[in-house]
């Protein structure tokens, strides 16, 4: 991996199944989870991305148990994951902190179960990945998916995950496992 790669997971604007722009609600597993996947993966930062700031004191709550509280002493594993862990109001102010920290902007890339014009498979997104000038920032959207407007924004999306059938509505925490398995993971095919 040639420069660092950021993570981090949209609140809003995101639909809902009724095709509505809403704000969701920052989930315990959603913190605990994906910051031992980000860790695992060498994630730089996660950010947790949401606007409203009742939310915001919560997960900080959540991240000063576990980085600073009792938490952190009982399960020095879940620090250790904590670490990555930050929290931003908005995607823009992700940017600005990654571009202030690596001193260039990043690519971002997005997911959804929907594809758009600028869809790229894993296959060219990893090997995009490792022969990169600029650090990446890759968006998880909850709910239904970040809204139409924004992902067009953005400088990939990754394709859908399929399975064999034709049920297509995976837990975000599961989709960050499988696509950062695919862009960053082990060359198991190669051995």
């Amino acid at each position: 991996m040639a420069l660092p790669i950021y993570l981090g997971l949209v609140h809003h604007p995101i639909y809902n199944k009724n095709d509505e722009i809403i704000t969701t609600a920052i989930t315990n597993f959603d913190i605990h989870d994906i910051a031992r996947t980000s860790r695992t993966y060498d994630i730089k930062k996660y950010f947790i991305i949401h606007p409203h700031e009742s939310q915001t004191m919560l997960a900080q709550e959540i991240m000063d148990y576990w980085q600073h509280g009792y938490g952190g002493e009982y399960n020095p594993d879940r620090r250790e994951a904590f670490r990555v862990l930050d929290i931003k109001t908005d995607i823009q102010s992700a940017v600005e902190y990654i571009t202030e920290s690596e001193g260039v902007k990043p690519f971002i890339i997005t997911t959804d179960a929907r594809t758009f014009p600028n869809t790229i498979s894993y296959k060219k997104m990893r090997k995009q990945i490792e022969l990169a000038d600029r650090p990446y920032l890759i968006l998880f959207g909850t709910g239904w998916g970040i809204e139409k407007s924004v992902m067009e924004k953005f400088d990939f999306t990754l394709e859908p995950i399929y399975g064999p059938g034709d049920y297509n509505h995976l837990p975000v925490r599961a989709a960050v496992a499988i696509i950062l398995d695919r862009l960053l993971g082990e060359k198991w095919w190669e051995s």
